[in-house]
């Protein structure tokens, strides 16, 4: 058997069942960081073995029976070690809240935003410390200690292993969505300057909101976040051309984008506002990508709708790059000056920002100002680090 077979097989495995094995060993030990460690520890010798011996016929009881022996010592320094072993089995009892209660350990607000992610993604998604650098382009030393701090902060803030309480869970939730978010726009358009995406983070992104939305069915926020990945994963097959290069909404092949996915992601959207109607944020962001991805032809994009979708997402989570978007899609629902006017005003907090600039550029032409639209460009193209958005200004500018 081939190494890329036996990693294929060991990365479904563990993405389905590393949160289990890490919740069932916790809830026992009642050490964070141990039970973590049992579980990596586990997946590192899946990863020397099973190329060489094979994949077993039961690969997650494997995992778990290589974590049990693992934790041997740590049972041993308890007094009740041989009452705890007896209880260690598997697989364990079903109960979707131990899985619930890791998410909200690894994204709990006392930690920072970069340690949640990489929390999460060690301990829920059950990847290496390795692979966590590979996603993120960092050195795995720098990966290394975030986690080893974390953990820590855990265990000296007395972080708690559980749900929190129900007044807690609006704020504790929306911690837990944002981090999913944060993963899935990295993945999707990334920051890191060497790569312009990274499907990776995207498929753990989208595993972890099926998750929360299979879990917490009442939370319409964790369907409408899950519906809004899905819609906008619909149209993969179109977003680079064969050269890497990114292809703009209004120019890709609707043709190739995959309509079975975007009716599914739109009917669960359409399930979790009817049985809720509690509009959050991610809800009505899936809207607005529904909009776009049910338009046959760009040029039958419902803009007048996408318009009032902003207004409403303004309303409950305003921010300048929100009011960026609503004045682009303007732009084509009242014309180019009426985008310019609300452009202007965001400048101040945008500034820095390389997607002002690019929207400005795109203005300033349909506006016939060709001169100052460059200028905007090459803005843009000094703060873009993305090297599919970079080769695009290029292009823009004539440099290629």
């Amino acid at each position: 058997m081939t190494a890329d077979v036996a990693h294929d097989v060991l990365a479904r495995v563990v993405r389905e069942h590393a949160g289990r094995l890490a919740s069932s060993l916790m809830s026992l030990l009642g050490d964070f960081s141990a039970a973590e460690d049992l579980v990596q520890d586990a997946v590192e010798t899946a990863l020397r073995r099973w190329p060489a011996e094979g994949i077993p016929d039961r690969p997650d009881a494997w995992l778990f029976t290589v974590a049990r022996r693992r934790g041997l010592d740590v049972l041993r320094r308890e007094m009740t070690y041989r009452d705890k072993l007896a209880q260690l089995c598997w697989p364990p009892r079903p109960d979707p809240d131990d899985r619930l209660r890791l998410v909200f350990t690894c994204c709990h607000p006392a930690l920072s935003r970069q340690a949640q992610i990489a929390l999460t993604l060690r301990v829920v998604c059950g990847l290496t410390t390795a692979q966590i650098a590979a996603a993120f382009l960092e050195p795995e030393a720098t990966v290394a200690q975030r986690l080893s701090r974390a953990k820590k902060k855990i265990a000296g803030a007395g972080i708690p292993y559980r749900l929190p309480a129900e007044d807690e869970v609006p704020e504790r939730l929306d911690e837990v969505l944002a981090v999913v978010y944060l993963m899935f726009n990295e993945g999707y358009l990334s920051n890191g300057g060497q790569r312009s995406h990274s499907r990776s983070l995207v498929d753990d992104a989208e595993w972890l909101a099926a998750l929360l939305a299979g879990l917490m069915p009442r939370e319409p926020e964790a369907a409408g976040l899950l519906a809004l990945i899905r819609l906008h994963r619909a149209r993969a097959a179109t977003r680079f051309d064969a050269s890497g290069r990114l292809v703009l909404l209004p120019d890709q092949d609707r043709s190739l984008w995959n309509r079975a996915a975007i009716a599914d992601a739109t009917a669960l959207l359409t399930r979790a506002a009817r049985s809720h109607r509690r509009p959050g944020p991610y809800q009505l962001q899936a809207a607005i990508v529904a909009c776009h991805a049910e338009a046959g032809r760009w040029e039958d994009t419902d803009w007048p709708q996408i318009v009032v979708l902003y207004d409403m997402l303004l309303h409950l989570a305003p921010s300048p790059v929100a009011r960026l978007h609503r004045a682009i899609a303007l732009r084509y629902a009242a014309g180019p000056e009426a985008a310019m006017k609300e452009l202007e005003s965001l400048e101040g907090d945008l500034d820095r920002y390389p997607l002002y600039h690019a929207a400005r550029a795109e203005l300033l032409r349909a506006l016939g100002r060709p001169a100052e639209a460059q200028d905007a460009d090459r803005r843009a193209l000094a703060m873009t680090a993305n090297p599919a958005q970079h080769a695009l200004l290029e292009e823009r500018l004539g440099w290629v």
